[in-house]
Formats: structure tokens, sequence, C-alpha cells
């Protein structure tokens, strides 16, 4: 029962999540948070199985925090959604893959631009001026289309 989506202006980004974790019929959490904050200007919204979420979420957040520690500067969010693309292509080709879908968000230090990247569960990355994943996407995509 997920439900993220995001909308891109010219110089900010709109995240929006819920909060509910459920597996079929059954409500396990409700007050868990999707969002992971990877920069002070990116923010990584993420669902999908509960474990392959937060595992690989984590493991995303940790990495981009280490690249801004030894390099003294933070990764823009168009290189951050490329990372993160290229780790889940990674991890498709492993016998354990990440069933995770995911929005990037942030905005360029450099330009001020901002800018929206999703990405789904198979890699596929696309940067758009509105994303949505899970079953709010059905009515987002058709009142934003």
């Amino acid at each position: 029962m997920d439900a993220l989506f995001a909308i891109a202006g010219k110089d900010f980004v709109i995240s929006v999540s819920d909060t509910s974790n459920a597996r079929s019929i059954v409500r396990m959490k409700n007050n868990q948070d999707k969002t992971y904050k990877l920069s002070s200007h990116t923010l990584l919204a993420a669902c999908g199985e509960s474990g392959d979420t937060a595992n690989f979420a984590e493991y995303i957040q940790g990495n981009v925090r280490l690249y801004s520690v030894r390099n003294s500067q933070d990764l823009s969010p168009s290189e951050t959604a490329s990372f993160i693309r290229n780790e889940l292509a990674g991890s498709l080709r492993s016998r354990k893959p990440y069933n995770v879908n995911m929005l990037v968000a942030g905005v360029d230090q450099n330009t001020g631009v901002a800018s929206l990247y999703r990405i789904d569960y198979l890699a596929a990355m696309a940067k758009v001026p509105f994303a949505a994943h899970g079953y709010c996407a059905y009515f987002v995509y058709s009142v934003m289309d």
C-alpha cells in the first residue's frame, strides 16, 4: 500500500509519502518514514519490499555521505541519481536483486535548478517534472498528464 509522489518546479521539489507499512490486508506499522536525507539538498523517497527498501536506502545514504566526507563536496541530484541507478543495476545481476522504487529529489547547489528523478526496481531512470510510485500512481498520473 505504498504511495510516493513528487512535483518539481523551477527551483523547488515537493515530495510526499505515506507512512504505513502493509502487506496484503495486514498493516504492520503506521509510522514508517520512507524518506531519507542524502545531503542538505537531496532527498530519497523509497517504496517496495520493506527489508529491501530499508537496506538499500541506508546503503545509498551511507555511500553518499562517505563520498561527501572523502571529497569535501556533496553530489548533485543528477550525480546521486546516476549512482543509485548504477548500484541498482548491479544488484539486478546478482542473486538477490532489490525490489525498490525510488524518487530522488533535489536542488543543484551550483545552478539552483531543481530536479526530480524516477527510478524503478529494474533500474530504469528518467528525469521527470512529476512522478509517482505505488497505488497513488494511478490517480496522480491521470491528474498530472
